[in-house]
């Protein structure tokens, strides 16, 4: 792993170039390498682990350092060998064939909708060889070099699935990702050296959380109680009353169960009763429990990663509700933070920030349940994953853009459900038309269309509809088109905010709001917003 990540550093720009969408959002390769670091500098602490220990630590690595989409999954696939290989202290081939079988089963699921001609196809492909293979012969070197040939073999098929790969000429960024991690895997187990890293240890950037009126908590249950129970054989205690007897002494209870395992996080004054009733259930893996008025005291939790990077302070669950969005920008920022965000995860569209990023915003959040506002579909997945993760209730909005993200929180009601809030806001969301204004980070053949490096371009929703020259003109014609689009539809037209980015000055901001009033006259209010927001010109909703 510590191999296949250092490997992924020297290649990760040339998988970001495979990226078919030239717009400059996270890229893939700069995910999975960011994802996979996280595994490998928590894998370089340990001393002779066994290969249980080892996927135990690179699973918990990859899952909160996960960013974007293509981390994600990477992060699922290798949570399948901490499941396929628990409790032993070596492997051979078919036992890592069975345990990445595990981990693309859980890709698939977690997957709303599993497009295939993507690292999921590589994934699945590979496994399903390196089973077959094992069959015959279960060593390490054969099984794993049947899994990267067909990894191989499997990305050169991408494009015979997935038509737009065809159309620029590409094979899928995220499996080309997966076949470097898997053959740089595979030097090792052949007796090669580990590839030396010649990476600076400062190449997975910090993602900064600004927290809205922060301050001191106060702190009714000392003490930061997690365990994990593996269940005895035959034990039928329902964990629901473990759940209860925890919720009784303290709060920030969670308890999350399997057929072989309980995992605990409690908070309460005696964490001798929490580990005492835990013992009824069978024998702890693991044990942690943390003074956390000590850490109060110290002002900072002390990061996992080697990137200097403090995550906020934790804070107990005081509030009903609570609110996390993702958004890059001071404006933005800011304005979201009027809105009513407790913290915001500085990130988006040139940087998505992990899995542990947000759930360290969530933990910093003093609500009992956390909604939290993505506000890109790069990060959706990401957010997902701290839903188990999180000591409180957390519902990930599918908010795909900023002004989803902005008409999402304007909708929410204090006075209603949280059911009937996950409802309004979404639906006020979706009703939400967006545009954006950039510039292509790359040249392309993108939907039949010849984009070269640096022009401008509209998308519409997501999808580039055209480019332009002209941030002006491109900004007023994508305007009128979704306005168009829209009646198209059947939807009418009220409001058009135009939030305008770190290199428009708002002089310019100005000229393109009154030449779109022209054109669509008074019965439109048009309101412009500083947004700061790097990368993108400008973010235009239209509802």
């Amino acid at each position: 792993m510590i191999s296949a990540s250092n490997c992924l550093a020297r290649e990760k720009q040339a998988v970001d170039e495979l990226n078919i969408f030239p717009v400059p959002d996270g890229d893939t390769g700069t995910n999975m390498f960011m994802t996979i670091s996280a595994a490998s500098r928590e894998l370089a602490r340990l001393d002779d682990p066994t290969v249980s220990q080892a996927a135990d630590t690179a699973s918990s690595a990859l899952l909160r350092g996960a960013r974007g989409n293509s981390g994600v999954i990477l992060s699922l696939l290798f949570r399948g060998f901490s499941k396929g290989l628990k409790g032993k202290e070596t492997a051979n081939g078919a036992d890592l064939a069975d345990a990445l079988s595990l981990g693309v089963e859980a890709a698939y699921k977690a997957v709303m909708k599993p497009t295939e001609g993507t690292i999921l196809t590589v994934a699945r492909e590979a496994a399903a060889k390196g089973r077959e293979a094992a069959v015959a012969d279960p060593s390490v070197k054969t099984v794993w070099e049947a899994i990267c040939a067909e990894a191989e073999e499997s990305l050169e098929r991408t494009p015979d699935l997935l038509p737009i790969l065809k159309k620029a000429g590409v094979v899928d960024a995220g499996g080309k990702g997966l076949c470097i991690i898997f053959r740089a895997m595979q030097g090792v187990f052949e007796g090669g050296a580990i590839v030396e890293s010649d990476v600076s240890s400062d190449s997975t950037a910090p993602v900064a959380i600004s927290a809205a009126g922060a301050s001191d908590a106060d702190i009714k249950f000392t003490y930061c109680t997690e365990y994990i129970v593996g269940r005895e054989k035959g034990n039928s205690r329902d964990p629901l009353l473990l759940r209860a007897y925890l919720e009784s002494i303290g709060d920030c209870v969670v308890v999350v169960d399997d057929n072989e395992i309980i995992k605990v996080h409690a908070h309460t004054n005696d964490p001798g009763l929490a580990l005492s009733e835990g013992l009824k259930y069978g024998n702890f893996e693991t044990v942690k429990v943390e003074n956390m008025k000590i850490q109060h005291a110290n002002a900072a939790w002390v990061p996992e990663d080697d990137t200097g990077h403090n995550p906020p302070e934790r804070r107990e669950p005081e509030n009903e509700y609570g609110f996390v969005s993702v958004a890059a920008g001071e404006g933005l920022k800011a304005l979201f933070a009027d809105l009513g965000c407790d913290n915001i995860v500085s990130g988006g569209q040139t940087m998505n920030p992990s899995t542990d990023d947000i759930l360290s915003a969530i933990h910093a959040t003093p609500a009992k349940v956390v909604f939290v506002l993505p506000n890109n579909k790069n990060i959706i997945l990401a957010a997902e994953q701290t839903i188990p993760l999180a000591d409180r209730k957390v519902h990930v909005l599918q908010t795909r853009t900023i002004p989803q993200g902005i008409t999402a929180m304007l909708n929410f009601n204090p006075d209603e459900t949280v059911e009937e809030n996950l409802l309004n806001m979404m639906k006020a969301a979706d009703n939400v038309s967006t545009g954006s204004i950039t510039f292509a980070a790359r040249d392309s053949d993108f939907a039949g269309n010849s984009i070269k490096e640096g022009e401008i371009l509209a998308l519409e929703n997501g999808k580039v509809v055209f480019t332009d020259t002209d941030i002006r003109h491109a900004a007023i014609k994508l305007t009128k088109s979704i306005v168009n689009t829209r009646k198209i539809t059947g939807k009418d037209t009220s409001f058009i905010t135009i939030i305008y980015g770190a290199d428009i000055e708002e002089a310019q901001a100005e000229d393109v709001r009154n030449a779109v009033q022209a054109k669509l006259g008074n019965t439109v209010d048009i309101t412009i917003i500083n947004g700061g927001q790097p990368v993108y010109y400008y973010f235009i909703s239209v509802e």
